[in-house]
């Protein structure tokens, strides 16, 4: 990564790297904005070069909150904040730095050497918040960001959620600068381990609520856990959900658990499925995954002709071995297309 130098004024406080990616080119990106405290690019994984290394690309946070109110029995987050006094209880930031933080992001166009402009960008406004938990809040969140958003054409917002508080995003027009994606998972495993979150037909709901009003709609069944029966468990889940409406891309993953997560816990019985240790904690052994994946591709792709999908934070073997089974241009870990990106 080499830093860029600008004399240009309006880019003093903006960081902007040239990026090795997955595919091995080179890009120039963002790295942060002023102090980095919103948004600031997810670096924590390491390009992959091992078979049993983890894919994820390194997308952008918009760090507008931290925690999430539903509480799930393995949520990172319960790692990542154990030292904050509050835990992972909702806390918003100051809604006019981010304003400030979200303006100058937008208004990057090109350095001081003349170079083009920077490529279109994803920023995640759920990586270590619900990105609907605020909607009920005295100033919601979507109509301070999408609006914001909708002032250029370029670059888009992605909310992250479990929540089915859409009433603000159904009265936001335009908004085709916004990307809504839904965490969902099989019943059964929604009931035992995300207890507080709302259930998975009120979220489906919700999402083709969304997806009727004109947005761009992905889906997220991540973690999948091979509990009894989750081979109907998960189709029944797919049958659901393209029942009310198509989503515009999947992304699989299956349960996994850092050290840090694994010791911030309560409810620990989750962690029976963990058997196997990756560069990004420990994973369901190997060849239960790949059966989760490829049972719930084939049915997606036999019943519903749909081959929009990809894995987060799966290794390079299981996907060169899914690859091998299961033909789609989207099966490419080099060319990832995951919730997280564009």
């Amino acid at each position: 990564m080499l830093r860029e130098r600008t004399a240009k004024k309006k880019l003093e406080r903006i960081d902007i790297l040239r990026y090795k990616s997955i595919d091995d080119t080179r890009d120039r990106l963002v790295k942060r904005i002023r102090d980095g405290s919103i948004i600031t690019r997810f670096e924590k994984t390491p390009l992959p070069t091992k078979s049993t290394d983890v894919v994820c690309p390194h997308f952008l946070e918009l760090k507008w909150a931290y925690g999430c109110p539903f509480d799930c029995s393995w949520c990172y987050l319960k790692g990542t904040f154990r030292f904050r006094p509050e835990g992972i209880k909702p806390v918003i930031k100051d809604y006019a730095k981010i304003e400030l933080h979200v303006r100058e992001f937008l208004n990057v166009e090109t350095s001081a050497s003349g170079e083009t402009s920077l490529p279109p960008e994803i920023l995640n406004s759920g990586e270590i918040a619900d990105s609907l938990m605020w909607e009920n809040g005295y100033k919601p969140f979507s109509k301070l960001i999408i609006p914001l958003f909708e002032s250029q054409k370029k670059h888009k917002v992605l909310f992250l959620t479990k929540s089915t508080n859409i009433k603000n995003l159904l009265d936001i027009e335009p908004h085709n600068q916004a990307i809504i994606s839904f965490s969902l998972n099989a019943d059964k495993v929604a009931k035992k381990w995300e207890k507080k979150a709302p259930s998975v037909a009120r979220r489906i709901e919700a999402a083709s609520k969304v997806a009727q009003a004109g947005y761009e709609v992905r889906v997220r069944i991540d973690p999948m856990v091979p509990i009894y029966g989750w081979q109907e468990g998960y189709k029944e889940l797919i049958d659901q959900i393209f029942g009310k409406f198509v989503p515009e891309r999947i992304t699989l993953g299956s349960l996994r658990g850092l050290q840090s997560t694994i010791n911030g816990t309560k409810d620990k019985s989750w962690q029976t499925y963990l058997g196997e240790k990756s560069n990004w904690g420990k994973k369901i052994e190997f060849t239960h995954r790949y059966a989760m994946y490829l049972i719930l591709m084939r049915h997606l792709k036999e019943k519903y002709d749909y081959t929009k999908i990809s894995l987060c934070k799966e290794t390079i073997q299981m996907w060169e071995k899914l690859k091998s089974k299961f033909e789609s241009p989207d099966m490419n870990y080099k060319k990832i297309r995951c919730n997280c990106v564009w």
